[in-house]
């Protein structure tokens, strides 16, 4: 029997490909509102949160960098009012559909099993009537957060982070689904009862572990394009990888995937990855990727993971707020840029309270990139923008900014 030919797709088209379904191949004009944001989150999957302000949040970023007519106001009635977004975790934590909140009472279910016994390490035999006040202290009193419980109470030692009980108790109760985040006030968590929080025909439908693994999948193929099992395993950060290999092969065998040949960017070699059988279609129906320059958060979804990026676009990228100054290779909180289908450099930028300016610190073009007359002012277009949207008055450049 002759042996079927895998299909080799070069960089360029796999980029392309990649940075279409993250919404980061057209130009980033468009309704950011109501259901075009809706369908926008829908579309990449998730919207990380992450409490780092050097210019404006990571969810907000990450919209912004998308649908450059977003505000967080647009955000916000998503979540607090209308109900069609919560927050959870995936790979840390995120804003996700509600639609998809059936399937994360596998995640629930995983959590309370592995938290139950390390919890009776920390607490002893009481821990579940401190869970038992703090629920009935959100029932009786409405939302709730860690200002509101154990002001009294001492910090644990060995526990999550030494907090005090009533705020490690507030932590368990979300990660196993029995509150949920209602709001966010000077970005501090306020939880209430799921059943207050989700709309009942999200809550309704209880998926088995199996039907948690297909939507899982699928779902992560579908917003990777292409992918190992590995890659498709850490997309939702909630499936061991046993099981996703055993459900690739599975829909291999349906003829649901085929194996494909991804060209990296530096080297040229391929890795061999799974993806749909109309990805041919898929390629040749893209569009030209729109030259405007733009700038992501060091969260956006598309670099979540960080070989994954390296691989297609030669970039290598990690967040330095951990590294000691003297050992930072370019700064605290570096965002990279991206022109057409290329990350092109990473750029140094903070608000300054003070002045209210976005100030510019640094910019380093990656090697082999140049700084033509185009590019910079491409560039300082969208520094024009970044600032309008951060509510900046001014934008300051520092004399030595670009490296």
């Amino acid at each position: 029997m002759e042996a079927q030919l895998v299909l080799k797709v070069d960089n360029t088209a796999a980029r392309r490909l990649f940075l279409s379904k993250h919404a980061l191949l057209e130009t980033p004009t468009g309704s950011s509102k109501g259901s075009d944001l809706l369908n926008l989150i829908h579309r990449i999957g998730f919207v990380q949160v992450d409490s780092i302000n050097t210019v404006e949040r990571a969810h907000h970023m990450i919209l912004w960098s998308r649908r450059q007519s977003y505000r967080p106001k647009h955000l916000q009635k998503l979540l607090e009012t209308d109900r069609s977004l919560f927050e959870h975790w995936t790979h840390d934590a995120s804003i996700i559909p509600t639609e998809f909140f059936p399937y994360w009472n596998y995640r629930f279910q995983k959590s309370a099993e592995s938290l139950q016994s390390r919890w009776k390490v920390w607490r002893g035999a009481e821990y579940q009537e401190k869970l038992n006040l703090i629920l009935c202290h959100i029932e009786e009193n409405g939302p709730a957060g860690t200002s509101d419980v154990g002001k009294d109470e001492k910090r644990s030692k060995g526990g999550w982070w030494e907090w005090n009980p009533s705020k490690t108790a507030l932590e368990y109760l979300w990660r196993t689904g029995q509150i949920s985040v209602s709001r966010r006030e000077n970005f501090q968590k306020l939880y209430d009862l799921t059943e207050r929080v989700i709309p009942s025909q999200h809550r309704a439908s209880k998926p088995s572990k199996a039907e948690t693994i297909e939507w899982a999948c699928n779902s992560a193929i579908d917003r990777l394009g292409f992918a190992t099992p590995s890659e498709v395993a850490a997309y939702w950060d909630k499936l061991d990888l046993a099981d996703v290999k055993a459900w690739c092969e599975r829909a291999r065998q349906r003829g649901e995937l085929i194996s494909v040949e991804i060209e990296a960017a530096s080297d040229g070699k391929p890795k061999l990855c799974l993806a749909r059988p109309q990805i041919e279609d898929e390629l040749a129906s893209l569009d030209a990727p729109s030259q405007r320059v733009r700038i992501l958060s060091p969260f956006d979804p598309a670099l979540r993971d960080r070989k994954r990026a390296e691989f297609l676009f030669d970039f290598n990228y990690r967040i330095e707020i951990f590294v000691p100054e003297p050992k930072r290779q370019y700064g605290y909180y570096v965002f990279p840029v991206m022109e057409g289908d290329k990350l092109i450099g990473r750029i140094d930028m903070k608000r300054e309270k003070a002045s209210n300016a976005l100030a510019v610190k640094h910019f380093w073009l990656e090697a082999g990139m140049r700084m033509g007359k185009g590019r910079q002012q491409r560039l300082e277009a969208e520094l024009e923008r970044c600032a309008l949207f951060a509510g900046c008055s001014d934008l300051q450049y520092l004399k030595t900014w670009q490296g």
